[in-house]
């Protein structure tokens, strides 16, 4: 496509610059369509992630991207595994199928993985505002405090939980789901008998709904999880005084701090945001979210499937919606699979064997577990989510898949 009087006509525009984005336009560009990225920051720019990475994600990017290089990995390198933590020191290791998986750097990987991907990008330019206009869409950015515009003639939102572009075409949807603010404090250790080649998760909801801790580049991070607004600082101080008390974990002061936003619970019960129109939504954006809040497999996976989807419905000349929310169905049962109590208990949703680590733990054990996660679903009660998941578990029995009726 050619500009027109100052606006940059192009085949896809995504707003975004990650890893979903790098997953759309792979099978954008390799099908030889016109794709450009915005992304709102220089890049590589920082990116909030505790970068454990899942066996299908890890796949995903060797197949697509190639052999992943030394600068886009953390030190320790790869992780073996999860370690789940109850009250009364019962631990349960669960290594990932497959062995172990790398230990990503997001800066870099992102950085990395976009450029594999060949989309050209325009840094420091964020989407404003969008118009669909039935052949087209009209996109308004803005770069260095200028208005940049553009006509695509499909857009894809891969912009993370915050979607901007997710506010243009809902613009009432923010206020109407619960949100969650995650921080990850980094301390130089004194000593700490953690085992650095997993991921450590404690199921205590008085320490927070996502408390967890890993080692990165000779520091420990500790992780902490509540609803928006709540006191994290003090969240953050307890488990410190609890992990010390109770695992010997002797830590210095906190030199530096991150924190994201997320909204977590749409993958729970099944209320994804696909878009609509000629505009999708993928990855974390749309809701994608794994067990142990692991975003990055079902981001690149959803994304590839919205670069899919975008590529049939221009070969073809179909109505992209109907083409993006037939194919996102398999992502959907993957992701939403892995808090389905049915597919938990009668399944394995999860590349880690929870049940078969369970089995092993003698009975005593095994029933503390489960009255210890029962104990800390209890707090989520008032989001009205149980009842919900429930339901949608039944219904995916029943039918093979979750409604399409409950997606925007």
């Amino acid at each position: 496509m050619t500009a027109q009087a100052g606006i940059r006509e192009v085949d896809v525009l995504i707003s975004g610059a990650s890893l979903a984005s790098a997953a759309a336009a792979k099978r954008l560009v390799d099908a030889g369509y016109e794709t450009v990225a915005l992304e709102r920051h220089a890049l590589p720019r920082h990116k909030t992630c505790s970068g454990i990475l899942s066996p299908r994600g890890h796949k995903f990017l060797i197949e697509n991207f190639g052999p992943l290089p030394g600068e886009i990995l953390h030190e320790p390198t790869s992780c073996q595994g999860v370690t789940f933590h109850f009250r009364g020191m019962v631990q349960m290791p669960m290594d990932f199928d497959h062995g172990p998986t790398p230990h990503l750097n997001r800066m870099n990987s992102d950085y990395w993985a976009v450029k594999r991907s060949k989309v050209e990008v325009h840094e420091r330019t964020r989407l404003v505002g969008l118009e669909d206009k039935d052949t087209h869409v009209d996109v308004l950015a803005r770069r260095d405090g200028e208005d940049v515009r553009y006509r695509a003639r499909l857009v894809i939102g891969a912009d993370g939980p915050n979607s901007q572009v997710v506010r243009c075409l809902y613009p009432g949807y923010r206020q109407s789901i619960p949100w969650f603010t995650v921080r990850q404090h980094l301390h130089e250790i004194i000593e700490c008998p953690l085992d650095p080649r997993y991921f450590h998760f404690w199921f205590h909801p008085e320490l927070g709904y996502y408390t967890w801790s890993h080692e990165r580049n000779g520091r420990q991070i500790v992780g902490v999880g509540h609803e928006a607004g709540d006191d994290l600082d003090q969240r953050h101080r307890m488990t410190l005084e609890y992990l010390e008390e109770h695992y010997g974990i002797k830590l210095k002061p906190t030199d530096e701090r991150e924190a994201v936003i997320n909204n977590f619970g749409l993958s729970l019960v099944n209320r994804y945001v696909f878009g609509k129109g000629n505009v999708i939504v993928t990855g974390q954006a749309s809701g994608f979210l794994n067990m142990i809040a692991e975003g990055m497999s079902c981001a690149l996976h959803s994304g590839a499937v919205a670069g899919e989807a975008a590529v049939e419905a221009l070969v073809r000349n179909a109505d992209l919606q109907s083409v993006y929310r037939s194919m996102i169905s398999s992502e959907v049962r993957r992701c939403s699979d892995q808090w389905n109590p049915l597919k938990i208990i009668f399944a394995r949703p999860h590349e880690a064997d929870f049940r078969g680590a369970l089995s092993e733990l003698p009975g005593r054990q095994k029933r503390k577990v489960i009255l210890e996660i029962m104990r800390f679903l209890y707090p989520w009660g008032k989001y009205n989510w149980g009842r919900q998941i429930l339901w949608q578990g039944l219904l995916r029995a029943l039918r093979g898949g979750y409604s399409p009726s409950r997606w925007l």
